[in-house]
């Protein structure tokens, strides 16, 4: 087969100079400096691209901009691995790896085009009535299979090597797009010494000049105003870069992208960045996107837009082979056959219309193309590439095609039906595009003060009309900000016009003369038979059109689409095309990258980490961090083992038959000062804390308004007005929050001063049953015997110069102390409780053992609490005081938190010793069907040393009713079933002998 099109030897905006390698399907190709992807494939004949969604049909290139719906591609291998990019917008670098998606075993031989056999049985909404039957679980036996369909190109799963940028940037005044008008409007500003930024998603400025031959007078003037600019210092130009959402206070977001990164590049290198940019006044000069036209199998491989077939002539130097048949209804389609014509094809063009200017008549005729007025194309032939297009008269008062004329042979069908302006970021404040007859286009709705619009993204089709406009509106955007007037100058004075207008017939849909597809939406391949049964269904809304039919759902989102899809249900409904509206616009105007969003805002540096003032001494003694929230905590440390499954057990023992020490500096630490801060803790504590006596602590548990239990901590009185509060590391800094927030809008009566202490003191634990002698040998002198320092009491101290604030609690269930001190001094106490207790073979312990050590003495934490819970439901119901307000009193007792079948805290033993207990677990009664969410699901478990078998702290439906009752857990993950009893979540000293001694 001969190839469709061909580059040309000479013309362009390409460099021949500098050849470019790059790969297509393992295809060597070349190309040149300047190409795009799309460009480069069709300079080497390559007509067949791609396959679509549903259907699996051949598709080829129809567009040269963000609109291409057809020719997506994978770039990249590996890590570098990038799906579904447009292959318009991708400038051609050297050993680009290029391959084609959405096709098996092979782009021209696809076994999945048998879908279009099928697709009588797959129309629009065909998913909504197939995949719910014919029974209640169909959807669990379709789903995978659905999923395996779905989707085009393949994310890479490696870690992406590349970085992402993110900045702020800031001017007086944005220009959106560097046409004609973008250009005149940016000079204007420019000189008037206003802070300009000129925003292009090209490689290069001109937006539409860039389609006009070199030659051109146009192209002169592109010339001319683009050296003035870059002599303008206070006027920035971004090339490669996307305006992709607009949001308040003229805000906007830029993505910049900064090339395809070189295979061999380091991590370094910025491949794309994410420009928050905030401006004065803006002017929108967005352009316009040409619409095809709708007729049957218009999609096939070399049917392309009549201005994107300019663009690869005129700027790429691509041209068909042989001939052309160009089919509008409008007259900017001429500029195309005019140019095809002038580069040696056969040009035939089909004109929907009765009639054509004289001009361009007589331009026909000089130039031999043959001129069919009031005639269109219904279809086309050929297999995996266009090789004809068939003609047929067409009447437009009766808006159909009548007699076929003919089948004219045809390397390229160009069509245009007209042109759609850029409305998306006009309106993604919320303003509604208007309808205008006269273009059959939507224009954008009343803009925003500070906003203005220019060219074609106005309706404003003729070149001198463009960039006066264009002109004018970057001088009031400058003016309005306080900058100098200028004059005019040769900028607007350019005495460019267009011969050639707009005069536009708009026909939606043109019916053929046989049984075909007439696609609507390329991409998701739907056809105007889909418009009409989305109608007969009752899905007149285009919302509900889009949704129903999944029309403009791409990766397009519908740019050359929509227009025509509404108008043909306008059509339907017998109403206005402004009365059928359009789909909302929303950011992104096209699809942004994670990565680009994310910027350097990834691993570590996705939030703060924060370490302990141990963490260096942790790493530097065999301890494991892990992640727990924000915090690094040390898991295990590897005296015991070297995985935290060997390690975690021994180090419990240790703990239990001798004295552990183990980091909990990342407990939230509330310094509470005032005359008012024990009314304060009454407040917000479900039990009494102004009668507390100075040097005792006491645990306490907060609520939230609605009765649920909000954090749990002990605090401690150190003086008449001075509390030590303290906080699980998960809520520290919501409940510092939250104190702040109530003193200063709910009681601000009060006289408290609050001050957050989690980072400026170090804390760690003593805990076993010879904790009390390892921290007399430590702090000889420090009487620290039960009587002078009971359980619940607080001591403070100065050791060697250095504050100790020492509180006898115990999360672990055994005699345990929490010490205290400045950060900086943290790893020398450390080290010195450690050195003094040697004697003891007192040992670091790890997150993992204080955890289990936790579950055998039935505390509650964190992981236990899951915003749903009341007192009641963790048996602390006792602790709420009846003679005092307080936070979530008024909601603690209401019927519902009283309900009997409440889940609430229970223990658990498994029964079966060859099997263990998981943490998520879903419980069930001995009688139930596993299925469903189960009676309740197990919060924490672990391995207990002292009674050798799993046990584990749950959320039971009943509580201790059900206490010796044997259930089963269920671990569907694993596919895991285990017996278990239900007993009291106290395993270990339940009368707390140990922790008193």
């Amino acid at each position: 087969m001969s190839k469709a099109f061909h580059r040309l030897a000479k013309g362009g905006r390409i460099d021949r100079s500098r050849p470019v390698s790059f790969t297509f399907d393992g295809v060597a190709m070349r190309g040149c400096a300047g190409d795009t992807l799309a460009s480069a494939l069709l300079a080497n004949g390559v007509s067949l691209v791609g396959r679509s969604f549903k259907y699996h049909r051949p598709r080829g290139i129809v567009s040269a901009g963000v609109e291409e719906p057809n020719a997506l591609f994978t770039l990249g291998t590996g890590a570098r691995r990038e799906p579904n990019i447009p292959g318009t917008t991708v400038a051609l670098s050297d050993g680009l790896v290029v391959s084609s998606q959405n096709r098996w075993p092979s782009l021209k031989y696809d076994v999945m085009q048998v879908n279009g056999l099928a697709a009588p049985l797959l129309p629009a909404g065909f998913y909504y009535k197939t995949f719910m039957g014919p029974l209640k679980g169909s959807w669990m036996w379709y789903e995978p299979a659905i999923r395996r369909a779905a989707g085009l190109g393949i994310a890479g799963l490696e870690r992406d090597p590349d970085r992402y940028e993110a900045r702020h940037e800031f001017a007086d005044v944005l220009i959106v797009g560097s046409g004609p008008a973008g250009l005149a409007a940016a000079i204007a500003a420019g000189r008037s010494g206003a802070r300009v930024m000129l925003v292009e998603q090209d490689s290069e400025l001109g937006g539409s000049l860039l389609s006009d031959p070199a030659d051109s007078a146009a192209s002169g003037w592109l010339k001319t105003n683009t050296d003035e600019l870059e002599s303008l210092a206070n006027v920035r130009r971004f090339t490669g870069t996307t305006a992709f959402g607009l949001y308040d206070s003229n805000t906007i977001g830029l993505i910049e992208r900064c090339g395809t990164p070189d295979p061999s590049a380091d991590i370094g290198h910025a491949r794309q960045a994410l420009v928050v940019l905030r401006v004065r006044r803006i002017v929108f000069a967005t352009g316009a996107i040409e619409r095809p036209l709708v007729f049957n199998d218009n999609d096939r491989p070399g049917v392309m837009l009549a201005s994107a077939v300019r663009t690869y002539l005129n700027r790429f130097a691509v041209a068909p082979s042989a001939s052309a048949v160009v089919a509008a209804n409008n007259d900017t389609a001429y500029r195309s056959a005019f140019d095809l014509a002038a580069a040696g094809l056969r040009v035939t063009v089909a004109d929907l219309r009765r009639d054509a200017a004289e001009p361009i008549k007589t331009r026909c005729k000089e130039l031999g193309i043959d001129l069919l007025l009031a005639t269109s194309v219904v279809g086309t032939h050929g297999s995996q590439r266009v090789t004809g297009a068939q003609l047929a008269e067409h009447f437009p008062e009766q808006g159909r095609p009548r007699v076929t004329l003919e089948t004219r042979p045809a390397d390229v069908i160009a069509i245009s039906g007209g042109w759609s302006p850029v409305v998306h970021l006009t309106s993604h404040l919320g303003s509604k595009p208007v309808y205008r007859e006269d273009i059959a286009a939507f224009v954008p709705g009343p803009f925003a003060a500070g906003h203005a619009g220019a060219g074609a993204v106005m309706g404003t089709f003729d070149l001198a009309d463009a960039i006066a406009e264009g002109w004018a509106a970057g001088r009031e955007a400058a003016s309005a900000i306080g900058a100098k007037s200028v004059s005019p100058g040769p900028v607007a004075g350019s005495g460019l016009s267009d011969r050639i207008g707009l005069d536009i017939l708009p026909i939606w849909e043109i019916e053929g003369l046989s049984r075909g597809k007439a696609f609507v939406d390329l991409q998701n391949d739907v056809t105007a038979h889909d418009v009409h049964l989305a109608y007969r269904e009752g899905y007149h809304s285009v919302e509900h059109l889009k949704r129903y039919t999944t029309l403009g759902m791409g990766t397009d989102q519908g740019k050359t689409s929509n227009i025509n899809a509404l108008a043909i249900m306008a059509g339907l409904r017998d109403i206005a095309v402004q009365a059928a509206g359009t789909t909302t616009f929303r950011p992104p105007y096209t699809p942004v990258t994670i990565g680009a969003l994310a910027g350097r805002n990834v691993g570590a540096h996705f939030r703060p980490v924060r370490r302990s003032p141990l963490h260096d001494w942790h790493i530097a003694n065999g301890g494991v961090m892990t992640e727990t929230g924000p915090w690094l905590r040390c898991s295990y440390y590897r005296w015991t083992g070297e995985t935290v499954e060997q390690a975690y057990v021994p180090e419990m023992r240790h703990v239990r038959s001798a004295v552990g020490i183990s980091d909990v500096s990342t407990l939230g630490k509330i310094d509470v000062q005032g005359p008012d801060a024990a009314e304060l803790l009454n407040r917000v504590y479900v039990n009494g804390f102004a009668k507390l006596p100075i040097g005792r602590a006491r645990y306490g548990v907060m609520l939230y308004d609605d009765g649920i239990v909000y954090d749990d901590g002990t605090t401690t009185r150190l003086g008449q007005q001075h509390y030590f509060m303290t906080t699980t590391t998960a809520r520290s800094g919501e409940i510092m929050s939250w104190l702040e927030f109530l003193l200063q809008t709910a009681w601000t009566d009060l006289r408290v001063h609050l001050t957050s202490l989690t980072d400026e003191w170090a804390a760690m634990a003593v805990s076993g049953p010879l904790a009390r002698q390892a921290l007399e040998l430590a702090f000889a002198g420090v009487d620290i015997s039960n009587a002078a320092l009971p359980f619940m009491c607080a001591k403070e101290f100065t050791f060697d110069g250095v504050p100790v604030r020492l509180l006898r609690l115990s999360f672990s269930g055994e005699l345990a102390y929490e010490v205290y001190t400045p950060a900086d001094f943290g790893i020398a106490l450390w080290e010195h409780i450690s050195a003094a207790a040697k004697p003891l073979d007192i040992r670091p312990y790890g997150l993992e053992a204080l955890a289990s050590l936790r579950i055998e003495k039935g505390h509650v934490a964190g992981i236990d609490i899951d915003q749903r819970n009341t007192l009641y439901d963790l048996g602390l119901g006792k602790m709420a005081s009846k003679d005092k307000a307080f936070v979530g009193k008024a909601l603690l007792d209401r019927p519902g938190h009283l309900a009997e079948n409440r889940w609430s805290l229970v223990g658990l033993e498994g029964l079966e010793p060859d099997k263990r207990l998981r943490g998520g677990a879903i419980l069930f009664a001995l009688t139930d069907t596993i299925a469903g969410h189960g009676r309740g699901y197990i919060t924490a478990v672990t391995w207990s040393d002292e009674l050798k078998k799993y046990i584990a702290l749950a959320l039971f439906q009943g509580g201790l009713k059900h206490e010796g009752e044997e259930i089963l857990c269920a671990f569907p993950l694993r596919n895991e079933m285990a017996r278990a009893r239900i007993v009291s979540p106290h395993f270990v000293d339940p009368e707390g002998v140990r922790l008193h001694a």
